[in-house]
């Protein structure tokens, strides 16, 4: 979708891309030219597969283990990043996690964690890298949400939850930084072929496909396609906006 080397001399981090989504986001940032931060929390050989096949591309990458809903990790992590690359130009926020049941069941420690990590996460890995884009004047903020966080999902209410409230921030930041040139942007990817979407029953995924016009489960690359795109330059005047890819299931 953007030019090979639109992303040359950029810096990104990919958050969770040691594999699915942010693999295939952090391949997609090293193709346009990107030098890639792939930051993993509990997958350390999925992840230097990541660096290997961004290396292939031709650029410079390295995986940094840090939980990103402990905001020391993020600061060593970002501090990692900043002596090896100087700056992170490209954040990709797409490290989550789910921890479903019914609210009525739901315990503290469920509700904690997702939010810890996909909400939390999100404000700490940002705050943390925005100071450096300002000063450059130049900057790419690409939130992962969910298609969940705009319809709703039972026996998901705290992963809704995280996910809806990433779609307010995005709103909020994006006003803040867009006279600096940083866009600010999500993606809510509808059912995707992971390791998630595989783990589901026959009879989920039958379920689930009567919700989905395009009457299929969406790829990887759907996703990575549309951050590359963010990332680039072709999209220097889109901010603040909630993007589905999702085979419509948001309609």
């Amino acid at each position: 979708m953007a030019g090979i080397q639109d992303l040359e001399g950029k810096f990104a981090l990919v958050t969770g891309a040691s594999k699915g989504i942010g693999r295939a986001s952090a391949v997609e940032l090293a193709n346009m030219g990107a030098n890639i931060v792939v930051n993993y929390n509990s997958s350390p050989k999925e992840a230097e597969r990541t660096v290997e096949l961004a290396k292939a591309c031709g650029v410079d990458a390295f995986a940094a283990k840090a939980d990103v809903g402990d905001p020391d990790q993020v600061k060593s992590m970002l501090d990692e990043a900043t002596t090896r690359f100087g700056q992170i130009d490209i954040l990709v926020n797409n490290a989550g996690v789910i921890d479903d049941g019914l609210l009525l069941r739901m315990t503290d420690k469920a509700w904690d964690r997702v939010i810890n990590t996909n909400l939390n996460g999100t404000f700490y890995c940002t705050r943390a890298v925005l100071r450096s884009m300002v000063r450059a004047r130049w900057g790419r903020i690409i939130n992962i949400g969910s298609v969940v966080g705009l319809r709703g999902n039972i026996g998901q209410t705290n992963y809704t939850a995280s996910k809806a409230a990433i779609n307010g921030f995005t709103y909020a930041l994006a006003k803040e930084v867009a006279t600096r040139n940083i866009t600010v942007n999500t993606i809510t990817p509808g059912y995707i072929h992971t390791e998630t979407v595989a783990a589901l029953t026959d009879k989920q995924k039958e379920t689930i496909m009567t919700w989905i016009p395009m009457q299929r489960f969406g790829e990887v690359d759907d996703i990575a396609n549309m951050v590359g795109y963010l990332a680039s330059q072709k999209a220097k005047y889109v901010t603040g906006q909630v993007i589905s890819v999702d085979g419509g299931m948001a309609i």
